[in-house]
């Protein structure tokens, strides 16, 4: 299971990554699209919509399930994937480089309410 060392994970399957600019991107974990399985719906939050902490921003969804993604932290979300509207499977080839969304937060990105890869691990087993 891949589990990048350059990431934070929510222990709700989501693993963020902090951009230079102070944006964050979000997608589901590797672990995650495993258990939902092939993916045959995603949706995306609204392009411009603040989201609070915790707050459902998208729904992935597959054959067996459907699965909340959840905003990070509080913020507004500035960029969609438009690939997953007509591939969302893309996510089960490749759930590190097919994010979900990004997000300009309210407030600076603080890391410590979140797993590092390590961490991670340990929560799936």
């Amino acid at each position: 299971m891949l589990i990048p060392d350059e990431l934070v994970y929510a222990d709700t399957h989501e693993w963020i990554r902090l951009e230079n600019d102070g944006t964050l991107t979000v997608g589901i974990t590797d672990f995650g699209q495993d258990q939902l399985g092939p993916l045959v719906y995603v949706q995306t939050p609204e392009v411009g919509s603040a989201l609070a902490r915790g707050a459902e921003a998208g729904v992935v969804e597959s054959n067996k399930t459907a699965s909340d993604v959840h905003a990070p932290v509080a913020g507004e979300v500035i960029a969609a994937n438009p690939l997953l509207t007509d591939t969302p499977d893309a996510i089960n080839g490749a759930p590190y480089e097919q994010w979900i969304f990004k997000l300009r937060p309210a407030a600076t990105f603080d890391a410590s309410g979140f797993l590092d890869a390590a961490g991670y691990r340990k929560l799936i087993g």
